[in-house]
């Protein structure tokens, strides 16, 4: 140990500014020191730091930092990847390693001069939290991101990979992590699957009161889970990752990480995920599903019973979310429409044991247009915009902003490529919507969707793509959550429904504890994406990028807009997967209409109704997930972010030598059900480059 202490340069000088007994704390960074760096500008805001001594407090038990007392706090660089909130003397004796680099004491500016008083207030120096189940840290290259964000390039340069650390890129993989999730096709994923099997066995096995029942882990999601705004991917990460310790605890594996399915590689259902209790339609299921009144009787006296302990704040959000008595909620349960006295067979949650899952055996491949929403072109086209959020949902990696994680927002809901097309058609067809309209469906297409075991796949992939995304940013130093005032009302968004890996409720927590992958300590193995260069967005001075976003008129239902032919020739020519995508606007039906998938036509003629997914008119299916529920309902209208690929009709290069090229969109429904057209609200074209 002394060896590589020395090798670094930590003994001496650690020494005299810790005290005599300190071993290697490693290079820390006090607040003062940061804000000298990093002054004017100072860091980017995470969650708000009071300088005063102990404001925020690590649990020092679970974190493994001795207690020892200082009163001032610090940013420790550890192993030059990690960034570990401390007391000045607290280290990790575990985590020795290279020390990236050293920033030398510096004059505190905001202290008092009297060693008695209070400090002031940091302005602008932020630190992330996590939960309270992992050590409190944040990635040094996520810190250095943030850092960029605020100070600006010119001094944290990141012109490739290596300026965020050795194997951050999205090839890469942190090598601090204790977990990997691995692709279930390979070798270590189907041995995951066999602790998953005992796991799901074990809860299934448990009393309805219990908080890792089967049925019961499902309502956490029933109850709480945001889709079609900012918090859909950071919800499901605590979510999924309290899942992953319960199925380690109740396996017997103490290595278990969630497999995740790379339906871009694989598009069909694991052959594992149909053996036993890992399909919901076995026979293990049907003492509880194997009609309504069996899981009435199992489920519904147990979840009275939680509701009736529930906290005045989750009564709260569930108010909001349109769930003011317990009734409400079980008529979402069956499918009950009070406002038209009627059950609504296709927006039942609960699933008949033998109905549970529509994709079988010998059944198990995605359909052509499902498998044309998680395609290379249309993965790649989600993982190509610049910000976390932006009001142009062509350029946002998430969906809409939202007052609360629990409601949709004012105004149009934006889906994000990656939500709108792979996660909700996935979703769908796995339950059986277009195949099988107008329902009863399986569980994965509403939203007790956790009683399939494969959603826990599904939304590991969903999860994996976000991590490739956020490396994507910092290898090309963009931000990699929102920005500027956004960002403290994201973080501090409140989720208070988890169930953690032990059984105990999990109790107040915010989305800002689970932004990073370090908050449940697992990284992902290759997938679909992983070797994807960087291609950083360098603005263009050419013609092309000139137009902006391109509004379309509507013409009856369909949208007609006529683009420059540069922006064609461009569109054709340019590496990116969709440089141009179709901000598609549209009233979901409502009330008695059911259809949830419709196809975007682009310059069909007027008598086709219904393509297939190698037309040259088709260029994808929007889905919506789940029904509409009380509050969460598409209260006004959906934007669809759809990318357009090279081989449509429209592009042909005939028409790109014309002086401009006119696209006329519309949208049909996609199933095989008699439905009525929806016109197109709105359409706008943007350049992805």
């Amino acid at each position: 140990m002394t060896d590589e202490i020395s090798r670094h340069g930590a003994k001496g000088s650690n020494a005299s500014r810790y005290g005599r007994g300190i071993e290697a704390p490693g290079d820390t960074i006090g607040i003062d020191e940061a804000l000298a760096v990093f002054a004017p500008a100072c860091i980017a805001a995470l969650c708000d730091l009071n300088c005063k001594s102990g404001s925020i407090s690590p649990r020092l038990s679970e974190t493994g930092l001795p207690a020892r007392s200082h009163r001032e706090r610090s940013i420790r660089i550890d192993r030059g990847q990690e960034i570990w909130l401390t007391r000045a003397n607290h280290y990790r004796r575990a985590h020795l390693g290279s020390i990236a680099q050293r920033i030398q004491p510096s004059p505190c500016t905001h202290r008092s001069d009297a060693d008695h008083a209070p400090r002031r207030p940091c302005k602008g120096l932020r630190i992330a939290t996590y939960p309270k189940e992992s050590p409190m840290r944040y990635t040094r290259r996520e810190f250095l991101s943030t850092a960029t964000t605020a100070v600006g390039a010119s001094l944290l340069p990141f012109g490739s990979l290596l300026a965020a650390g050795p194997g951050s890129g999205p090839k890469g993989s942190d090598p601090t992590a204790r977990y990997r999730r691995h692709d279930v096709a390979t070798v270590e994923g189907q041995r995951m699957l066999a602790s998953y099997a005992r796991g799901v066995q074990a809860m299934l096995a448990l009393p309805a009161e219990h908080p890792h029942n089967w049925f019961r882990n499902a309502f956490t999601h029933f109850l709480d889970c945001p889709h079609g705004n900012w918090w859909f991917y950071v919800w499901h990460r605590g979510y999924v990752g309290y899942f992953e310790r319960t199925i380690r605890k109740l396996s017997g594996d103490a290595s278990f990480a969630m497999p995740f399915w790379d339906w871009t590689r694989h598009p069909e259902i694991p052959s594992g995920m149909f053996d036993g209790v890992l399909t919901p339609t076995d026979s293990a299921y049907a003492p509880y599903t194997g009609n309504l009144f069996k899981f009435t009787e199992f489920v519904k006296p147990a979840m009275l019973k939680y509701w009736n302990s529930l906290s005045s704040a989750q009564r709260a959000q569930l108010q909001t979310r349109g769930y003011p008595t317990f009734d409400d909620v079980w008529n979402d349960v069956t499918g009950y429409s009070v406002a038209h006295k009627a059950g609504l067979s296709g927006n039942q949650s609960y699933a008949i044991t033998c109905g549970a899952r529509y994709l079988s055996r010998s059944n198990p491949k995605l359909d052509a247009k499902t498998t044309y929403d998680v395609s290379p072109h249309i993965v790649s086209s989600g993982l190509m915009p610049t910000l976390f959020y932006d009001p142009s949902i062509s350029n946002s990696f998430a969906s809409s902003k939202t007052a609360t994680h629990l409601v949709q927002p004012d105004g149009s809901t934006n889906f994000s490529i990656l939500e709108g097309f792979p996660h909700n058609k996935v979703h769908n067809y796995i339950g059986g919507v277009g195949a099988i309209d107008p329902g009863p469906y399986g569980n994965m297409t509403n939203f007790l969707s956790p009683v399939d075991p494969i959603f826990y796949l599904h939304h590991s992939n969903m999860d994996r793509l976000w991590d490739l995304w956020t490396k994507k940013q910092l290898a090309a130093g963009q931000p990699i959550l929102p920005t500027g005032d956004d960002l403290a009302t994201f973080m501090n968004e409140p989720f208070l429904f988890y169930v953690d890996g032990e059984g105990g409720f999990v109790g107040p927590s915010k989305a800002g504890d689970y932004v990073s992958t370090s908050a449940f300590d697992y990284d992902y193995g290759p997938g679909f994406g992983s070797d994807m260069p960087i291609i950083p967005r360098i603005k263009s001075t050419s013609s092309a990028n000139r137009y902006g976003a391109i509004k379309g008129n509507i013409e009856a239902d369909a949208a007609s807009v006529v683009l420059p032919s540069a922006l064609v020739k461009r569109h054709l020519s340019d590496a990116l997967p969709a440089p141009l995508i179709a901000e598609v606007t549209m009233d979901r039906p409502e009330g008695l209409a059911v259809t949830r998938e419709f196809d975007v036509l682009v310059n069909a003629p007027a008598g086709v109704g219904r393509v297939d997914a190698d037309s040259p008119y088709y260029a994808g299916t929007i889905a919506f997930f789940g029904p509409t529920m009380p509050n969460m309902a598409m209260s006004h209208s959906a934007t669809f972010a759809v990318p357009l690929r090279k081989t449509l009709q429209a592009f042909s290069s005939s028409n790109a030598e014309s002086a401009g090229t006119r696209l006329n969109i519309r949208l049909v429904p996609s199933g095989t059900q008699p439905a009525d057209p929806v016109p197109v609200q709105a359409v706008s074209i943007t350049s992805g480059g």
